[in-house]
């Protein structure tokens, strides 16, 4: 992750920009998610855009601002190379930068940026089951919060940030003045809905917004369970991507999905993986045991491995973080 002081600042059309320096990640990457943490004053907004070395053109990854239904808050729509969240550049790039332009409200506050990094992605996943690390972790004791309980008001697709707001009540940095029996999933899906994408499973933005109630949160990708458990190990529970055919993951409140987000809160001592699935009808049974090799191809190749982190800072990562993931 960047801070401002890593960069250099200009100005673009009326606004502050910081470019990053170049990345080079060593290998010639096919896919980069981005995540920041920016305090945006009310009226101001951001925007986040990557460039590769032999393109001319900066690729907006999205315009990011905080509070519930923000006008200027969403992803870009027309860019062949970005799918929402992901930027997918054609033919590859061996390096990349990020740009992020500063918009200041009608009354001129502007937005401030603390950090801001990206995963960039590359070469197949793993297809055997990963081995448990025979270690100890614990189960993480992970408030549950039921996504469905908020159907009527459009709570079925609201996974990542309420899978989001469990992570945040683990930690205890929920907003303030709510806790978990009170917590209004509405309000969090209105925190991170992204108006071009018609929805609130924007990586980016929800790690964006979890960032600026936890000290830290971030996209990356890993590279199997073991990993995983690393997380566990040191007390951090981990919102992963996932996704499955039908019957793919027995057990699962979903029959189906192409793209859902649950929270890995620990492991068996055989390994299998324990989750808060917020698919499950209610929140007495939001905690669900998934086989260890089922979910992990779910995982892997539903989304490459991916996760948000967030996490507290007196919560330090685990270490021998591999390729960079963290």
């Amino acid at each position: 992750m960047w801070s401002p002081e890593d960069g250099r600042l200009a100005r673009r059309d009326g606004a502050t920009t910081w470019t990053s320096p170049w990345c080079e990640p060593g290998f010639a990457l096919a896919d980069l998610v981005a995540s920041w943490s920016v305090a945006a004053p009310r009226g101001s907004w951001v925007e986040v855009s990557v460039q590769a070395p032999d393109d001319g053109t900066w690729h907006c990854l999205g315009r990011w601002a905080s509070g519930r239904g923000s006008a200027h808050r969403g992803s870009d729509v027309g860019d062949p190379e970005v799918a929402t969240d992901v930027w997918r550049p054609t033919g590859g790039a061996d390096a990349y930068r990020l740009r992020v332009g500063f918009h200041p409200s009608p009354a001129g506050r502007a937005p401030l940026l603390a950090r801001i990094g990206a995963v960039a992605s590359a070469g197949p996943v793993r297809t055997a089951t990963s081995a448990p690390s025979g270690g100890t972790e614990p189960v993480l004791d992970v408030p549950r919060l039921s996504q469905m309980t908020w159907r009527d008001v459009g709570g079925a697709g609201w996974c990542s940030p309420t899978a989001v707001s469990m992570v945040l009540a683990h930690a205890g940095r929920l907003p303030p003045g709510t806790d978990t029996a009170s917590f209004d999933v509405a309000a969090a899906a209105a925190e991170v809905f992204d108006p071009a994408y018609a929805g609130t499973g924007n990586w980016s933005f929800n790690t964006a917004w979890a960032a600026g109630l936890a000290d830290h949160a971030f996209v990356t990708r890993l590279h199997d369970l073991r990993e995983a458990e690393a997380f566990i190990a040191v007390g951090i529970p981990l919102v992963a991507s996932v996704a499955y055919p039908p019957g793919g993951l027995p057990g699962a409140p979903t029959h189906a999905t192409d793209g859902h987000l649950v929270v890995i809160r620990g492991f068996t001592d055989a390994g299998d993986v324990v989750t808060n699935d917020p698919a499950a009808p209610t929140e007495r049974t939001v905690r669900r045991t998934y086989d260890r090799g089922a979910f992990e191809r779910a995982w892997l190749h539903g989304s490459g491995g991916l996760v948000y982190v967030i996490h507290r800072d007196d919560q330090s990562l685990p270490p021998g973080g591999t390729g960079g993931a963290w």
